[in-house]
C-alpha cells in the first residue's frame, strides 16, 4: 500500500488511492473513486465510487464528495463544505441517471460550510468564501460570497486578494482582465 489510511477509515476494494496520500478517521472511500497522489482527507470524509479526486488536493473534515463531483488537483476543500449530484432530490424517487456533474478546477479553494449546487464549474484559483452558496458558474481568479453568492473580486494564484492594480501583493505576479476574464499576465504574450 503506498498511501496511509488510519484503522477506523473503509477503503473499499476498487478504489483506486495515488501514492503519498492520506485518509483520516472515519472516512469511506468506495469501489472505483479515484484519489491522486498527495492528497489529505481529514476525518469523516466520503468519496463515491464515480467521484474523481486529482493529486495534492486537500479535503477538510465532514466532506462528501459525491458521485458525478470532479476535483482537479491542487483544490482546497474546507470543513463541511458541501457538494450535491441532483437537482430536485426525494427520497422515494429515484434520480441516479439525472446527477449533474459538479467541477472544481485546478487551485481553486472552497470555503468551510460553503455550498456547491450540482452542474457548475469553479474556475482555476477561484476562490469560494465560508458560507458560500454557488449556484452558477464561477469564473476563474474570482472571489465568490454570500448566499447566493456574488462575485466580490478577484484573487491571485496564491489566494491573495488583487486591487485595481492586478499584481499579487504576496508574489508580484500580475494578472489582465480580458474580455472580462482574469489571466495571468503572458499567457498570449509569448513571455
Amino acid at each position: 500500500m503506498s498511501y496511509y489510511a488510519h484503522e477506523t477509515a473503509c477503503i473499499d476494494a476498487g478504489a483506486n488511492i495515488g501514492n503519498g496520500t492520506k485518509i483520516w478517521h472515519f472516512c469511506h472511500v468506495m469501489k472505483g473513486a479515484e484519489i491522486g497522489g498527495s492528497c489529505v482527507l481529514g476525518q469523516n470524509v466520503y468519496v463515491g465510487s464515480q467521484a474523481r479526486i486529482g493529486n495534492r488536493v486537500k479535503i477538510q473534515n465532514n466532506v462528501s464528495v459525491y458521485d458525478s463531483v470532479i476535483i482537479e488537483d491542487d483544490v482546497f476543500c474546507g470543513p463541511s463544505c458541501v457538494f450535491t449530484n441532483v437537482v430536485n432530490p426525494r427520497s422515494f424517487v429515484e434520480r441516479k441517471e439525472q446527477y449533474r456533474p459538479t467541477v472544481v478546477k485546478r487551485g481553486a479553494s472552497i470555503g468551510a460550510n460553503a455550498t456547491l449546487v450540482c452542474g457548475v464549474t469553479v474556475g482555476e484559483y477561484a476562490l469560494i468564501g465560508a458560507g458560500a452558496v454557488v449556484t452558477k458558474n464561477v469564473k476563474p481568479y474570482a472571489l465568490m460570497v454570500g448566499v447566493p453568492a456574488i462575485q466580490k473580486g478577484w484573487v491571485s494564484r496564491s489566494g491573495a486578494i488583487l486591487d485595481q492594480s492586478l499584481i499579487c501583493p504576496e508574489t508580484g505576479e500580475k494578472y489582465e482582465l480580458v474580455n472580462g476574464e482574469l489571466r495571468a499576465w503572458g499567457i498570449g504574450h509569448g513571455a
